[in-house]
C-alpha cells in the first residue's frame, strides 16, 4: 500500500517550509526546483495543502507559500491525509457498510485490521516538521 506520488511531493514541499525560518513566503518555482517536483503538480498539491490548514497561500509579485502554522504543529499524518483523504487500509474501516457479510464489529479480520490501521496513524502522528527539519523551535 504504497503513498501515491503527490502525497511524496507534499511531504518533501511541507518539509522544505518547515526549513524556512517561521513566516518566509517561498515562490513556488523555488520548491520545485529545490524539491525536484514538476511545477503543474506542485501547484494542484499546494491547493490540498492549503485547504487543509498546512499551508498559506500569497498572491501577487511577492508570492509564494509558508506554513499556515508552526512546523511542530504539522505531522506527517496532516500532510498524508490532506492529500490522499482518511487513512483506511480495507473499505470496511471507512464505512461498516461495505462488509457484505454485515458483521464488521464482529469479524475477527476486521478488528485486526483496524489495529493495524490505529498503530499506522499514530505511527504517523509521531513525526512533526519541526522534528524532521532538524529544529528544536
Amino acid at each position: 500500500m504504497p503513498l501515491n506520488q503527490a502525497t511524496d511531493y507534499a511531504l518533501r514541499a511541507v518539509l522544505y517550509l518547515a526549513k524556512l525560518e517561521p513566516g518566509t513566503i517561498a515562490e513556488a518555482q523555488m520548491i520545485a526546483s529545490s524539491e525536484e517536483i514538476p511545477m503543474r503538480f506542485l501547484l494542484k498539491i499546494m491547493r490540498s495543502l492549503v485547504q487543509a490548514g498546512i499551508v498559506q497561500s500569497y498572491r501577487g509579485i511577492k508570492g509564494g507559500f509558508s506554513l499556515a502554522r508552526p512546523a511542530r504543529e504539522i505531522t506527517l499524518l496532516d500532510v498524508v491525509e490532506a492529500v490522499e483523504g482518511p487513512i483506511s487500509i480495507n473499505r470496511c474501516l471507512l464505512d461498516p457498510g461495505y462488509c457484505n457479510k454485515h458483521g464488521a464489529p464482529y469479524c475477527p479480520v476486521h478488528r485486526a485490521l483496524a489495529s493495524v490501521q490505529d498503530a499506522m496513524r499514530r505511527e504517523l502522528e509521531r513525526y512533526n516538521f519541526a522534528e524532521l527539519a532538524g529544529k528544536s523551535e
